[in-house]
């Protein structure tokens, strides 16, 4: 399969291109080049080859789920700027 400078005039106008005339003979090649590796892409054979979706093993990377102690109220107001009891003392934000 080849393009024409027609077909390149088409497709450019589909695009809201303008090229020059010299432009046009530059593209026609450069569009011929670009068929021309698809043809031979074809050619190759990917028989039993399964597609893919992503270049990637999907595997989760996560880290194992691990229950961990928890902090006491004491320890988690320790570094607390301000505290009230068992409870992080905050500036009124509503008027």
């Amino acid at each position: 399969m080849s393009v024409s400078t027609k077909d390149v005039a088409y497709i450019a106008e589909l695009a809201k291109l303008r090229f020059s005339e010299s432009e046009m003979v530059t593209m026609t090649s450069e569009l011929n080049t670009i068929l021309h590796y698809i043809e031979k892409l074809n050619e190759v054979d990917t028989e039993g080859v399964v597609p893919l979706s992503s270049i990637h093993d999907p595997c989760n990377v996560l880290r194992e789920d691990v229950e961990l102690p928890t902090l006491s109220p004491v320890e988690v107001l320790h570094n607390a700027p301000d505290k009230q009891d068992r409870f992080f003392k905050v500036p009124k934000v509503i008027g």
